[in-house]
């Protein structure tokens, strides 16, 4: 049976306060939920909802992944601040990425470490 899940990625060097990585993280779960292939997500919504936090070290690394996962045609968010709170507008915070086949996201994001 094909797996699903979907991952965020969480800029390590922002050192975000818990509550404002926590919002950001689920920022980028929601608006990469609305942007997956309709038969997937309800796979995934079968499946449980798996959901992975990982952590990336930069702005440069962030974008990486969010550009590798569209190459690879898979769902994907990037979130940006409006800087209300502890980081200036504009910042580029999270990456959400599916669900989509978790082989299919191992393949982009296997190595990267849980927050």
């Amino acid at each position: 049976m094909v797996e699903y899940k979907q991952v965020m990625l969480l800029r390590k060097d922002l050192k975000l306060p818990l509550g404002k990585a926590c919002s950001q993280i689920a920022h980028a779960a929601v608006e990469a939920a609305l942007k997956a292939d309709e038969i997937i997500l309800k796979k995934w919504r079968q499946q449980g909802q798996k959901k992975i936090v990982l952590k990336v070290e930069n702005e440069k690394e962030l974008l990486l992944y969010f550009q590798e996962a569209k190459d690879n045609k898979i769902s994907c968010s990037l979130i940006t601040d409006a800087g209300k709170t502890v980081i200036a507008p504009g910042t580029k915070t999270c990456v959400g990425i599916g669900p989509d086949e978790e082989e299919k996201i191992d393949k982009l994001t296997g190595k990267l470490k849980m927050i």
